[in-house]
């Protein structure tokens, strides 16, 4: 008899993968598909094998990276950055020329060479050494309208035991740089310099960081230390005052009337014969009296008044870049109204929504609108509204002076029926004026401060 072995046995089932009932043995398919099982990888996959080993192996160097990368911006980085693009420049001039000179012959090129690299000794000796300041930057006012004066500070004192010799602070200012020179400062002195920044256009202004600078002459070297954080400065689109005028756009002060009737609300709208069940609040004693019949009130069900602003961003509506500032300018004006009369509000644009819980967000929002071509027009916007916002009684559409009235009357057709829709039509220098487009109010807009009165137009 011969013996059996676990080997011999394991080469019989790899020679005989199958069972007797002609089933595949767990063996046999393992050996046929090493790779894949029931349509799926296996960790023996070759894909498999070299994403779990590229996995561990970014594990592995994760530290080493993460160190590596520390001490480049702690010690490498803040020396390189020191060099000048005209300093780098000289630089490979300097090694060019002393290799040239050394490989022909040449006394001039090694010469020149030593005096570049002896300008660098030089430029070295101006930007060593350490000032001690105490800097301050104060922003009055960190959000201001368009025209409004942007005012700020800067203090600086001397913090060190020595007097501080002559020098100059940088502040960046967007995309300009202001520069403040300091005079010779004794020990604790403070000196302080005021400043004034434009606002002629909407913008988020960058103010800071204030920094200080020391530079060689020639401008090879230059170092800077950061003294402040930067700050930004909100310049808002310009509004005007809707006071008085704000039953304009909103018929109720307590709400809109519906059509659906409710048993109790402050919309009277009929009486009719008592039933089991309501409330003897609501009897009409009068009336009950007259008819012998038990007779109650019965209301209109009102909802709170829900603004929504579609203001479109869309370039090519407008004539100018000034017309698309006065239309954001206008839905500015209505929501930050509606805000202040703590109503329910929502801001949309063909980016998304805007914020409306305070004036403040609203204003930020609109700030940093960017106006472009887009695929979609202001009846697309119209539309998204309608879906996003169902719950709206009121709606306004903000459009340029290029929106056509098939246009707006596309756009009015989107809102839900019982739902006031005003579109105002922005066209620097026209007469105000008011028209109507089926159920749609067109209010044409020439200049921002007529805003009051044409929304008065829209109540008559």
């Amino acid at each position: 008899m011969s013996s059996s072995t676990p080997l011999t046995r394991l080469a019989e089932r790899v020679k005989q993968p199958f069972n007797k009932d002609g089933a595949a043995s767990k063996l046999g398919e393992q050996l046929r598909r090493p790779f894949v099982r029931d349509g799926r990888q296996t960790r023996l996959h070759p894909a498999a094998v070299w994403a779990e080993a590229s996995s561990t192996l970014g594990l592995l160097l994760q530290p080493a990276w993460r160190a590596a990368k520390d001490l480049w911006l702690r010690y490498v980085w803040p020396v390189l950055s020191v060099v000048s693009v005209l300093g780098w420049s000289v630089l490979a001039a300097t090694i060019l020329l002393w290799s040239l000179g050394h490989a022909f012959g040449w006394q001039e090129a090694k010469a020149a060479a030593v005096a570049a690299f002896v300008l660098f000794g030089i430029a070295i000796g101006f930007i060593l050494g350490r000032s001690s300041y105490g800097v301050v930057l104060d922003l009055a006012r960190t959000r201001v309208a368009v025209g409004d004066s942007a005012v700020g500070s800067i203090a600086v004192s001397n913090t060190s035991a020595r007097p501080l010799l002559p020098a100059a602070l940088e502040l960046p200012v967007g995309a300009a740089t202001a520069i403040f020179h300091l005079p010779r400062m004794k020990p604790q002195q403070v000196h302080e310099d005021l400043f004034t920044i434009p606002t002629a256009r909407r913008a988020v202004i960058s103010v800071g960081p204030v920094r200080s600078v020391r530079a060689d002459p020639l401008h090879l070297l230059r170092r800077q230390v950061l003294w402040t954080e930067p700050e930004d400065l909100y310049v808002h689109p310009r509004t005007v005052a809707l006071a008085g005028s704000a039953a304009g756009f909103i018929r109720d002060l307590e709400g809109m009337p519906t059509t659906d009737l409710s048993s109790a609300d402050v919309s009277f709208h009929a009486l009719r014969d008592y039933v089991p069940g309501d409330d003897r609040r609501h009897i009409h004693w009068k009336t009950t009296a007259r008819t012998n019949k038990l007779m109650v009130r019965q209301f209109e069900e009102t909802r709170r008044a829900h603004l929504a602003i579609s203001l479109s961003t869309n370039t090519d509506e407008y004539d100018s870049e000034h017309e698309f500032e006065m239309g954001i300018s206008v839905a500015a004006s209505i929501g930050r109204q509606a805000i202040r009369e703590q109503r329910d509000l929502d801001v949309v644009t063909q980016k998304g929504p805007l914020r409306c819980e305070t004036g403040r967000n609203l204003l930020d929002d609109m700030t940093r609108i960017v106006g472009a071509p887009h695929r979609r027009t202001a009846v697309d916007l119209a539309r998204t509204v309608a879906d996003t916002i169902p719950n709206a009684s009121v709606v306004f559409f903000v459009v340029g002076r290029h929106v056509t009235p098939t246009q707006l009357r596309t756009a009015a057709a989107s809102v839900a029926p019982g739902v006031r829709a005003i579109a105002v039509r922005v066209h620097a220098g026209a007469a105000p004026s008011r028209a109507n487009i089926a159920d749609l109010t067109v209010l044409t807009l020439g200049s921002l401060d007529e805003l009051g009165i044409i929304l008065r137009k829209a109540a008559a």
